[in-house]
């Protein structure tokens, strides 16, 4: 299985540019947020596959006008082809606006998954806008990451947790790093995760 990553910039070799024989197979598009609902549309009709995405913390148009053919992550889990994927919206709160979370909020909105991991029988990948703490984010408040995601992860192990929020000139280029069993990956721009089949 391939799925598009992507987050926070929109891509003219995806969009302007885009050549659909350049892209031979993807089977699922995964936003991290900060992208404009015409350009999610406008790849879930191009490669004729479901998207799936959280919003970022400009996203505040979405509540208007979502993307045609997406459906919010945020506070689900799903199952796509045996690979269960749950999503969690926002960043840290910052200045008050929408899709915005203290710590505590975040915590809580981690926490309320857990009935739903179980119900699946685990969790495998983990899709959020801003990073875990520590891990691809700044000091400064809006690009802290949350500690309650490295929570989740010592709790549910998921093979990965793919964010956006960090660009990449941030921190260096640094685009994958390794917390315990769990692969995080920073989908700046966009990044093509091959997985095998499930199902």
């Amino acid at each position: 299985m391939r799925i598009l990553v992507m987050s926070d910039v929109q891509e003219s070799i995806l969009y302007d540019h885009f050549q659909r024989e350049q892209w031979p197979r993807i089977d699922l598009v995964l936003s991290c947020g900060d992208l404009q609902a015409s350009y999610l549309s406008f790849l879930s009709s191009a490669f004729n596959v479901p998207v799936y995405y959280v919003c970022g913390n400009h996203d505040e148009s979405y509540a208007q006008e979502p993307p045609e053919g997406g459906e919010d992550l945020d506070g689900r889990l799903v199952d796509f082809r045996g690979w269960r994927i749950a999503g969690l919206e926002g960043s840290h709160w910052y200045n008050g606006k929408e899709c915005q979370y203290q710590e505590w909020q975040m915590r809580l909105k981690t926490w309320r998954l857990t009935p739903l991991v179980w119900l699946h029988g685990g969790l495998d990948i983990v899709v959020t806008h801003a990073p875990p703490r520590g891990c691809h984010d700044a000091e400064d408040l809006c690009h802290q990451g949350f500690e309650s995601f490295n929570g989740l992860i010592r709790r549910h192990r998921p093979s990965y947790l793919l964010h956006g929020h960090s660009h990449l000139s941030y921190q260096r280029g640094q685009r994958i790093t390794r917390l315990g069993q769990t692969t995080v990956i920073n989908a700046y721009g966009h990044y093509l995760l091959e997985l095998p089949d499930r199902a």
